[in-house]
């Protein structure tokens, strides 16, 4: 029995994981299995947190030297996808000064994506919202 039910259990998986890579394309599935800079950052010199019309939350925290973004973090009580778009937020602030962190948008994250579902989309726009949140959170703390 405990054969079978490996077996099944194995089979369910790959059949989800068969699912998933074809809705969402290759980079975001990889991204999915294995999300990049997640947590809690302590003493963050941006901070956002942002709720979706879905309902899912994102925070970010940004920690910047010499007005470059050093370390970045996040954390989502949202799906899959919120997860995975607030992980290439993330990335994509690394290294950036303000004024290039004004430049990522939702748009620019599909862009990365290449390929998300229709319905998923908007994730990428919370992503997006919250970045510039923590952003506008360093500026007013008095970034420069």
């Amino acid at each position: 029995m405990s054969d079978e039910f490996d077996t099944f259990a194995r089979d369910l998986q790959n059949q989800i994981y068969d699912e998933t890579r074809r809705a969402y394309g290759e980079i975001a599935f990889e991204r999915w299995l294995n999300p990049l800079f997640v947590g809690v950052m302590e003493n963050a010199d941006g901070y956002g947190r942002v709720t979706g019309s879905c309902g899912d939350t994102m925070e970010i925290f940004l920690k910047f030297q010499n007005d470059i973004v050093k370390e970045a973090s996040f954390q989502t009580d949202g799906c899959g996808s919120s997860m995975i778009c607030g992980s290439f937020a993330v990335e994509m602030a690394l290294g950036k000064n303000p004024d290039e962190l004004i430049e990522i948008t939702g748009e620019k994250i599909l862009e990365i994506l290449q390929k998300f579902p229709k319905e998923d989309r908007h994730c990428a726009f919370l992503a997006a919202d919250t970045l510039q949140e923590a952003l506008n959170n360093y500026m007013i703390k008095g970034g420069s």
